[in-house]
């Protein structure tokens, strides 16, 4: 969305400052890399092309991030401007509903989880019980073994 938004103000106010045009598109073209990532960094050297390629969009001798921009993501995005508004409207106008099915089933599974670590932490104690594995007396803080510290409690 600050992608989005971004291209948003560079195209409604064109003749703002000359850096802000330069960053809005650097940041837009970065959160588009970033996005594609997950799909292509198993290349080699891929984090080397990377580098050279924010370098590229960034140093302002080769002006990279306008070349990058007006010739491929501006075409791109207006092209589907307002099929990305309609999404991200419905997205906004149904985000209360998410959540509340987000934090509904966080509620029930977290729950559910927690009874089961609960049930896994007490039945692992028998285990140890009867494989008559040495057992750390907090009172004592020294090792004995589960038959002397029967004998202690009872």
């Amino acid at each position: 969305m600050p992608a989005f938004e971004c291209f948003k103000t560079l195209e409604t106010r064109p003749d703002d400052a000359h850096m802000l045009r330069f960053w809005c598109q650097y940041w837009i073209i970065v959160s588009m890399v970033i996005a594609c990532e997950s799909f292509v960094s198993w290349m080699p050297m891929y984090g080397e092309i990377k580098l050279a390629f924010f370098v590229y969009l960034w140093y302002p001798k080769t002006k990279g991030s306008d070349v990058v921009y007006d010739s491929f993501i501006r075409p791109t995005v207006m092209q589907y401007e307002p099929n990305i508004e309609q999404r991200l409207e419905h997205l906004r106008a149904n985000s209360g509903q998410l959540i509340a099915f987000y934090i509904k089933n966080f509620a029930d599974k977290g729950t559910a989880f927690f009874m089961d670590f609960l049930r896994y932490v007490v039945s692992e104690r028998p285990e140890a019980a009867a494989n008559s594995e040495p057992v750390i007396n907090t009172l004592l803080l020294f090792p004995i073994s589960e038959q002397i510290h029967r004998d202690i409690i009872n």
